[in-house]
């Protein structure tokens, strides 16, 4: 599948629409190098930055860009050879929950530990030679810097998540310029790995060198500004930070702050404050992928009652085809990681609110100046309410973008954002929960 571009289109015009994901991977496939990320401080993303003296114009930037399309149909028929019954979660062979055996890599871990486990498995079986992550800058603490790890060290280093924006796919180029035959993995949010799969589609060396794709499940990607006010209403200066974790130290985690004085603030609930729909990016109520459809392997946060008292974390697992079930099984085989089988439904219980959020898309189509184009076999029907319930997070994204209100909003004590985010989450999750049964009743059962 190659899409058809008209020559001439760039990145820009993606920017300008407000479509831009913020992934990087027209940075990597420039030809050029006319394109650079850089931090668009008043909106707290990144957004590529283009040299229209350097462009010549190719279109490939437009190309492999996932923030204006991405045919998922094509791209699950090229895939997984068929299109998803499950239009939820998309194609998968098996679902499961599990962990990483090793403790200290679980315990350090975003939940389970099972990505980081994977890839150090890969790498000392000699499977992958490298695989591309994501760790925070040690001069910079508070931004991200994605990178091609190339040892187990290196790949603990970038262990747990990272809540700001990551133009993840800026590293492709170091993966394009490897040598012949070195292979790696790749590890990113649903836009990274869409990203991927349309920049392999126009390039064979690209498709050749990553033989593994992990995904992660996404709500949405807090913007700059989540932290930086967090930071506000703790009065912690950016200088005095040496070092921030977003997870670890078991399950849910903490958020870590290491200052310089040798002080360690561990905050246990900040997800309130930094995940609130106030820092919400617009592009991110664009889309409709919360378990990262078109990966090889998804990895997801089980929230699952059973599993409450569970302090050290387990993962949900979707192995989507025959690459990333023979890796989990391999790894099962040596005892480097446990697994237990899942239904679809477990998965889909978990998530519940993320995904009603995602597959209602379409009835926060109208709200949008321009909206990407996403082929799909099918989508959530949606009425009035889902409508109403679709202004909230809109509304508050578009409030939280206001510099008056960000000035305001560390003042605002966290358990009244909290409490104030209660109405929506109910309402939504009993919509959800309705919607989903009538959609279990009118697809054709999963084989």
């Amino acid at each position: 599948m190659r899409v058809k571009v008209s020559k001439g289109k760039t990145i820009g015009e993606v920017v300008k629409d407000g479509l831009c994901t913020g992934c990087g991977t027209c940075v990597s496939t420039c030809p050029v190098d006319a394109i650079e990320m850089v931090i668009e401080h008043k909106k707290g993303i990144y957004i590529p930055q283009l040299d229209e003296e350097k462009c010549n114009q190719c279109g490939l930037c437009f190309e492999v860009c996932p923030g204006h399309a991405v045919d998922f149909k094509q791209l699950n028929l090229e895939i997984f050879g068929k299109e998803p019954n499950d239009i939820l979660i998309g194609n998968y062979l098996n679902c499961y929950i599990g962990h990483a055996t090793n403790h200290h890599i679980r315990y350090n871990s975003a939940s389970g530990g099972l990505v980081t486990a994977l890839l150090t498995f890969a790498l000392e079986e000699g499977t992958i030679d490298g695989a591309l992550v994501t760790r925070m800058k040690k001069d910079k603490p508070l931004e991200p810097e994605p990178f091609i790890a190339r040892t187990k060290d290196e790949i603990i280093e970038a262990a747990k998540s990272k809540y700001c924006p990551v133009p993840a796919n800026i590293a492709l180029k170091e993966i394009l310029k490897a040598k012949d035959g070195e292979r790696f993995a790749v590890v990113g949010l649903p836009c990274h790995i869409q990203g991927i799969r349309k920049a392999e589609t126009v390039s064979k060396r690209l498709k050749e060198k990553i033989v593994l794709h992990l995904g992660l499940f996404c709500n949405h990607v807090p913007n700059f500004w989540g932290t930086k006010l967090l930071l506000q209403k703790l009065e912690v200066n950016d200088g005095e930070i040496v070092k921030l974790d977003y997870r670890g130290e078991g399950w849910p985690g903490y958020m870590k702050i290491s200052k310089r004085d040798g002080e360690i603030l561990l905050l246990p609930d900040y997800w309130g404050f930094v995940g609130s729909y106030f820092f919400f990016p617009s592009r991110c109520l664009m889309c409709d992928d919360a378990t990262n459809e078109v990966a090889d392997i998804s990895f997801g946060d089980a929230w699952l009652p059973e599993l409450s008292d569970d302090k050290n974390g387990k993962s949900l697992v979707l192995s989507r085809n025959r690459i990333g079930e023979e890796v989990l099984q391999k790894m099962k085989s040596k005892n480097e990681v446990e697994l237990t089988k899942v239904s679809a439904n477990e998965v889909i219980h978990s998530h519940r609110g993320v995904l009603y959020l995602k597959k209602s898309l379409n009835a926060r189509q109208g709200l949008f100046k321009a909206t990407p184009y996403n082929v799909r076999n099918s989508s959530l029907k949606f009425d009035t309410i889902d409508c109403l319930l679709a202004l909230f997070p809109y509304l508050n994204s578009c409030v939280g973008s206001k510099a008056i209100f960000r000035k305001i909003l560390p003042h605002i004590p966290s358990k009244l954002i909290r409490l104030y985010d209660i109405p929506y989450a109910v309402i939504s999750s009993r919509k959800a929960k309705e919607s989903f049964k009538k959609l279990s009743k009118s697809l054709p059962p999963t084989p």
